[in-house]
């Protein structure tokens, strides 16, 4: 246990700071893509009864017109948030019609990879830039990888937590440069630990034959229509289709939030040669944004994200570099097919201890050879983290996954322990126990019974999942909203178009004018 730990733990123990422990913020953002009754992807567009996908705060697309969006407020009991998602969910599923939500991660069987139809978010500028910058996302990777679906889960420590930190360390940093540096340090420790929690949440062993539209691959087969490995926790944060591509060569190591900005900077503003011949646009259309390793900041694909709530025209970059890291995004946590969420509140317990381990455990700059072996432990682990006594790599020396997963959760019983102090339960060390179990026996993790059940049933991934699909939309119609959260729904689906309706009645602006300002924002800061 390191003595920084244990002081930070001792500090934030004391009477009059465990209440900070409590103002903690918790946000969850949940894709999925909308199917038909027979588990076919819906080609239907986005419904106005659930409002405009580009002005709603809780309910868009991502990618395609079929993937929807959920998005949860910030609020200090994820048992809350995990109710606002719960609502965004009912009010959805009974304005769907006989379409169902996809159960797992991994897509449905797809139509042809021209068909899939692209998010439209209208006429204004700003919805234009959003369909564009998706064009290119197919240019780049294709239109059947943009199919994926995933929980992201943004997590906040109170303000007033920093400061305190900061006086008790004598750090000369200003407030928001030391809460910055804390922020990145947390995001170097998840690094370093997060392929444990792929290990213990990774619920995408297996996926449709048809998703890798016949390229070459080192799967298995489980029957005709399903691919797998045996010991795979999430084949959807493997390599899968995303080798080969300019993101390849862009791993910042969060040694400083200035040199993460740094390198997306250098990103959004080099071009990539393989993109400059195909130009931004074809026939007179724009097809991409510009022809740079990544478009805009969103592109780039990592496993968690510092993050700044914008202001209205501002871009991440900006929001970061004039007001330092708010929050974190965790991007790497698969849906539970098992789970009408996707995911639960003791998955949401671990997390806060996790998380709160990452953010006060001492966390030394990544040289290059550490960087390497945190990207090469969670490729392990995502492709094979089930194999018995597989070995991963810490401080340059072999250790079974197990004994480092169990050294893990003992340190990470001192944050849950604290969490259950400040808060009066016990649900954090409750939940700890319930991942220690799964290191114990790897057949109660997602992955396994995943794979055990379509074994048991004889059932493809794609029947496991609609079969998974039905019983999730059963489970929120057995309870529809009450009258009071339908019609507060139903008034933001309203204000939503009204919204984008005032947006495309403003004057015209040039589009393309309007992608050169856009493109020069960035431009200015690598220039100043």
């Amino acid at each position: 246990m390191s003595d920084l730990l244990s002081r930070r733990l001792a500090l934030l123990g004391e009477r009059a700071n465990l209440p900070l422990l409590t103002r903690c913020l918790h946000g969850i953002e949940r894709e999925c893509l909308r199917v038909d009754g027979n588990g076919q992807l819906a080609l239907t567009p986005h419904s106005p009864a659930l409002g405009s996908a580009l002005t709603h705060a809780q309910i868009t697309t991502d990618y395609s017109e079929s993937l929807l969006e959920f998005i949860t407020p910030a609020e200090p009991d994820p048992a809350q948030t995990l109710a606002d998602l719960d609502k965004v969910h009912r009010f959805t599923v009974a304005k769907l019609g006989d379409e169902l939500l996809w159960s797992p991660s991994m897509p449905c069987r797809l139509p042809a990879e021209e068909d899939i139809p692209i998010a439209r978010y209208g006429t204004s500028p700003i919805g234009r830039l959003k369909y564009v910058y998706r064009r290119g996302l197919a240019v780049r990777y294709g239109r059947t990888m943009q199919c994926i679906a995933g929980i992201h889960y943004n997590y906040s420590l109170p303000e007033e937590l920093w400061p305190l930190l900061k006086q008790a360390e004598g750090d000369p940093q200003s407030d928001r440069d030391y809460q910055s540096a804390r922020y990145i340090a947390m995001i170097r420790n998840f690094r370093r630990y997060s392929w444990l929690l792929m290990y213990l949440f990774g619920a995408a062993p297996a996926l449709d034959k048809s998703f890798l539209r016949g390229r070459p691959h080192d799967l298995d087969s489980l029957d005709a229509d399903t691919l797998y490995l045996p010991w795979a926790t999430s084949l959807r944060m493997s390599d899968l289709g995303y080798q080969n591509n300019a993101q390849s060569g862009l791993t910042p190591c969060y040694n400083s939030l200035d040199s993460y900005l740094e390198s997306l900077r250098q990103a959004v503003s080099t071009p990539y040669p393989p993109y400059a011949e195909i130009g931004t646009k074809q026939n007179g259309e724009w097809v991409q944004l510009n022809t740079n390793v990544i478009q805009i900041e969103n592109e780039y694909y990592s496993s968690i994200r510092p993050k700044r709530i914008t202001y209205t025209g501002e871009r991440p970059i900006q929001a970061l570099m004039a007001r330092g890291v708010q929050y974190v995004e965790v991007r790497c946590l698969d849906i539970n097919p098992f789970l009408p969420l996707g995911i639960d509140l003791v998955e949401s317990r671990f997390l806060d201890a996790f998380l709160l381990f990452c953010a006060l455990q001492d966390s030394p700059p990544m040289a290059g050879d550490e960087c390497r072996s945190a990207t090469d432990n969670f490729q392990r682990v995502v492709k094979e983290g089930r194999r018995p006594g597989l070995l991963l790599q810490r401080r340059g020396q072999d250790v079974e996954l197990s004994a480092w997963a169990n050294d893990l959760l003992e340190r990470i019983n001192r944050t849950a322990e604290l969490l259950d102090t400040a808060q009066g339960s016990q649900e954090h060390v409750e939940a700890l126990a319930a991942q220690r179990a799964k290191v114990a026996n790897p057949d109660l993790t997602p992955s396994a019974r995943v794979l055990a059940e379509l074994r048991e049933r004889g059932e493809s991934f794609s029947q496991f999942a609609l079969r998974k699909s039905r019983e999730h939309a059963e489970y929120f119609r057995s309870e529809p909203l009450s009258a009071e959260d339908l019609a507060r729904f139903e008034g933001l689906a309203r204000q939503s178009l009204e919204e984008q309706a005032r947006l495309e009645a403003e004057p015209e602006v040039d589009f393309d004018t309007f992608v050169a300002a856009y493109q020069a924002s960035i431009l200015g800061l690598i220039s100043n």
